[in-house]
């Protein structure tokens, strides 16, 4: 056989291969078997379904649905957004990894699919966002605002994340219109990406790769968070944030580095010690 058609063959093998879908399918005949109450629900929502992106489609489509516009026009867009987007699956694999490695509280990949309202905004704010990049605003407004109901997440659809994020908790997250978050952030409840009043233009925080922040966190204004830093919770950010420290306080201020990278994967929110 030809070298490129053993190379095609090897490419198409490999294309069949998706652990985390396996292993979802999996917890889910294991929790069908478990409880029989249960298995009813476990088949309509995973089992019968073909693929993970199926199932994210069916789930969240009925989560927001109104008597406006019912479950099946939401489920198609998101078989159409799944089907043209080139990065989606991946950045869903890497939004699943992202909540099974850091919640002490998630026990299975399944779990983020059908139970974590953080994972779940985010891929609904997805979809509104390739709405919004594609032309469509006013679709995209409607998410963002069931989102919020739903929820209780309100990202406007115009801003940008990367993957592999994880929202914990996300009751009262608010995300400004053009805040972007890069690969692998963290971020807790109540977190704001906000604007500092009135002005129009570019006005929200870019968040860099590996930033973690804390609960009630609010950073305002076009400010940069570098790459492996920390905010600790309850704090007010106005200024840029250097790479790899943590910021604390009111209006937040460096108050050590961090000895690690990457805190967002660590999810540590210990305060470096101040003393002397």
């Amino acid at each position: 056989m030809p070298q490129n058609n053993n190379a095609n063959l090897k490419s198409r093998k490999l294309e069949g291969i998706d652990p985390i879908w396996d292993k979802i399918r999996e917890e889910a005949k294991e929790a069908s078997s478990q409880d029989r109450q249960i298995s009813g629900y476990m088949y309509s929502q995973v089992l019968s379904q073909k693929t993970l992106e199926k199932v994210l489609s069916v789930n969240l489509s009925k989560h927001i649905e109104t008597i406006h516009v019912e479950y099946r026009i939401i489920e198609d867009l998101f078989d159409e957004f799944y089907s043209t987007d080139k990065q989606i699956q991946q950045t869903i694999r890497a939004d699943i990894s992202a909540v099974y490695d850091r919640d002490p509280a998630c026990h299975r990949y399944i779990e983020p699919i059908l139970y974590f309202k953080g994972f779940q905004a985010l891929q609904v704010h997805r979809l509104a966002n390739w709405l919004w990049v594609n032309g469509r605003s006013e679709f995209a407004y409607y998410l963002q605002s069931l989102s919020s109901r739903v929820y209780s997440v309100d990202i406007h659809p115009a801003a940008k994340f990367g993957k592999g994020i994880f929202i914990d908790h996300a009751t009262g997250i608010v995300i400004g219109e053009t805040a972007v978050i890069d690969d692998n952030v963290s971020m807790l409840h109540d977190v704001t990406l906000g604007g500092t009043g009135k002005k129009s233009g570019d006005r929200h925080p870019k968040v860099k790769s590996g930033v973690l922040i804390g609960a009630g966190a609010k950073i305002l204004g076009n400010i940069k968070i570098g790459v492996s830093a920390r905010v600790a919770a309850g704090s007010v950010v106005l200024n840029d944030v250097p790479d790899g420290v943590t910021v604390a306080g009111v209006p937040a201020r460096v108050i050590g580095g961090n000895d690690k990278d990457y805190p967002s994967q660590h999810m540590d929110h210990l305060l470096p010690s101040t003393e002397k």
